[in-house]
């Protein structure tokens, strides 16, 4: 008998307790796959395909944030859009009021269109974002912008991608969608001028280029690419070689502080780097940047600049680290300030609401507008009336709320209050400041005090 065989009962090993188990094992691996090094280098990979898409349409690259700026050199990034993967859902289908994104139009009228960059996690061929909200999107754009040219009417989709039957259900939403945009009462024509001609779309992936016959710079139209970064992996991380589809995704659960900018200028370093000595130098890097942005004169280095909100004269947004307080409490260039996360003080022209981070300073947003309304007051009402700042951490959160309840209460003829004006208005705050991205939850505090409120 073969000695390496167990002859009794009591010869047989089992697992102790101590030991890992099965999906222990699977989980451990599973978190090896998506370590950092892995997720680098997958956006490096990535980054060289965008290069290669670029190269063919030789048209700018736009990053759908927050996941496109990992795969575009900050050098060659041209700018950035807000296209929700949750706007393209099945059922939901929709038009975004609250990020219009409208920046893309000077951009693709100046060089004949531009690539969309995003991406997606692992087994779909590209996001919702787009094949779902960016056709939607530029449909409705096309026949709200040019009603005379119904060759561009059509909603246009990936090749073989949705059920026909999806594909007309969205169909049938985008008329509905141009009355609620022209509703806004937006400058229709100004921005058909800045657009110039109407949006065609193509796609870029790793399985297809379509159409392939479209030319770059048409007289006829703009063209639009919408371009997926990552390759379609179908199987687990593990089986990929080390390969992670849709690796920038959702960094805040494993960047650690890294951001794209600061990867990109720091890419060699830290892809030679061993992964048990990266969370180190990664920290390192994020506290030399944090420090290098707290001595300059603003963020990333450059003056920190104000935002006119048009229609207004008198009203400004910005981010709260690019406009310290002066001795005096005010702010040169301004009359007054309202900073929305700076602790509560006593300065006479600067009002400190403390509002806390992410959702928590939203419901501290909804409490303090009150004192926003009692403060702006009489400053309005002054003649002239006084020049108005108003900041927060991001510059396009909690800022954006407490401005938006600003122009409700103070900025309307009929002084009626619904959210047909709170979208119009918050199209105007969009239209000048293209990435002010106010949260779900500022909006409801926005539209809470908004409502209740008897009078003001």
């Amino acid at each position: 008998m073969d000695p390496a065989y167990p002859t009794s009962l009591a010869a047989l090993h089992f697992p102790s307790s101590e030991q890992q188990s099965i999906s222990q094992t699977l989980s451990a691996l599973r978190r090896s796959a998506l370590s950092i090094p892995n997720r680098l280098t997958s956006i490096v990979t990535d980054a060289a395909f965008v290069a290669e898409v670029a190269a063919h349409y030789r048209l700018p690259l736009i990053a759908n944030e927050r996941c496109g700026s990992w795969y575009i050199p900050p050098d060659q990034k041209t700018g950035s859009v807000y296209f929700k993967s949750t706007d393209g859902h099945t059922g939901v289908w929709d038009f975004s009021f609250r990020r219009l994104n409208l920046q893309v139009l000077s951009v693709a009228r100046e060089f004949g269109g531009c690539i969309i960059v995003d991406s997606t996690r692992r087994g779909k061929l590209m996001p919702d974002a787009l094949s779902k909200t960016i056709p939607i999107w530029a449909a409705v754009l096309n026949r709200a912008l040019f009603p005379n040219e119904p060759a561009y009417h059509a909603v246009q989709f990936p090749p073989n991608f949705l059920p026909a039957s999806e594909e007309s259900q969205i169909e049938r939403r985008i008329d509905g969608f141009v009355k609620s945009l022209e509703d806004l009462n937006l400058n229709l024509p100004t921005l058909t001028t800045q657009l110039s001609r109407p949006i065609r779309l193509a796609w870029a992936n790793r399985a297809y280029f379509h159409p392939t016959t479209l030319l770059t710079n048409p007289a006829e139209y703009n063209l639009l690419v919408l371009c997926s970064a990552s390759q379609r992996i179908h199987g687990a991380e593990v089986s990929a070689g080390g390969y992670i589809q849709g690796a920038g995704d959702d960094a805040e659960s494993w960047a650690l502080g890294l951001t794209p900018p600061l990867f990109w200028e720091h890419r060699a370093a830290i892809l030679a780097t061993e992964e048990e000595k990266l969370p180190g130098l990664i920290a390192q890097l994020v506290t030399q940047s944090q420090g290098q942005s707290g001595t300059a004169s603003g963020k990333d280095g450059h003056p920190g600049k104000a935002v006119l909100i048009a229609p207004t004269r008198n009203l400004y947004l910005g981010v709260a680290g690019d406009f310290p307080p002066s001795d005096d409490g005010g702010e040169e260039g301004f009359d007054v300030v309202v900073d929305c996360n700076a602790a509560p003080s006593l300065p006479a022209f600067r009002l400190h609401l403390g509002c806390g981070p992410l959702k928590l300073g939203s419901r501290d947003l909804r409490k303090n507008l009150p004192r926003v309304r009692d403060f702006i007051r009489p400053c309005l009402a002054a003649d002239p009336p006084a020049k108005v700042l108003v900041v927060c951490e991001s510059g396009r959160d909690l800022s954006v709320g407490a401005l938006l309840a600003i122009l409700c209460l103070f900025y309307d003829d009929d002084g009626d209050i619904g959210k047909q004006l709170i979208r119009q208005r918050l199209a105007w705050i969009t239209l000048c400041k293209p990435d002010a991205n106010p949260s779900r939850s500022t909006l409801q505090s926005v539209n809470a005090f908004l409502m209740e409120r008897p009078d003001y």
